[in-house]
């Protein structure tokens, strides 16, 4: 019933590469530093300061990331029963207003992500409870910084655009907090694609069909086997 993703031409499949990419780089980053600092630990006795915090923040832009690239590929579990129960028509209706229902969800996500991430920036919170209706004055948070991580590159353009030239001791929170709009921003996107890609085909749906049914078959021919 899911619709899958397939990349079509050389600028999709690029993207597709490059979110693939940066997948891997993030839980290859998080296990190399894990391990540098169990070695440092018990060997030498001594430790990356940064380095749990750098996990920690590795982590969460991985599952951030990943869940848009999720939306993408229709990786994302989900209980079909009652589609299983009706027709085509209707399981094509019920798809697109599941889709819809997510896509208004994530565009609430998305004004609490960057109304969380603009004071670290300098930037203003939107104004409006539920939707944005504008831009409200908000404290400048921007010297807020990470608690051991250091600036590997760009201190002194961070400093001069975000900090108003005052110096930088560690990264500021801003930037690995930038992963909340951007990582809401891609869901978006995607959830509109897939929904897009649902319409288009006529069937579909944003989670992956049958994955229970498919577990206990297995469980069933292992048992069967023993």
């Amino acid at each position: 019933m899911s619709a899958k993703y397939t990349p079509s031409g050389p600028i999709s499949r690029a993207i597709h590469e490059l979110e693939e990419t940066v997948i891997a780089l993030l839980l290859g980053l998080m296990t190399l530093v894990t391990f540098a600092n169990v070695v440092l630990r018990y060997a030498f006795s001594s430790q990356l300061i940064w380095g749990l915090e750098l996990t920690l923040i590795l982590f969460a832009w991985l599952v951030i990331f990943g869940i848009s690239y999720g939306f993408k590929v229709t990786m994302h579990l989900g209980v079909d029963a009652v589609l299983a129960l009706v027709s085509k028509p209707a399981q094509l209706a019920m798809a697109l207003i599941g889709a819809a229902v997510t896509l208004v969800y994530l565009l609430l996500l998305l004004k609490g992500a960057w109304d969380y991430w603009a004071p670290f920036a300098g930037f203003n919170a939107t104004s409006g409870h539920w939707f944005p209706t504008g831009f409200a004055d908000s404290r400048d948070q921007g010297w807020y910084e990470t608690e051991q991580i250091p600036i590997p590159f760009l201190q002194g353009w961070l400093e001069a655009t975000f900090n108003m030239g005052e110096a930088y001791e560690k990264m500021p929170r801003f930037v690995p907090y930038f992963i909340l709009p951007f990582g809401v921003l891609l869901m978006v996107i995607r959830v509109i694609e897939a929904t897009l890609r649902i319409y288009r085909a006529g069937e579909g749906s944003l989670i992956v069909s049958h994955e229970a049914e498919d577990a206990v078959e297995q469980v069933a021919a292992m048992n069967k086997e023993d």
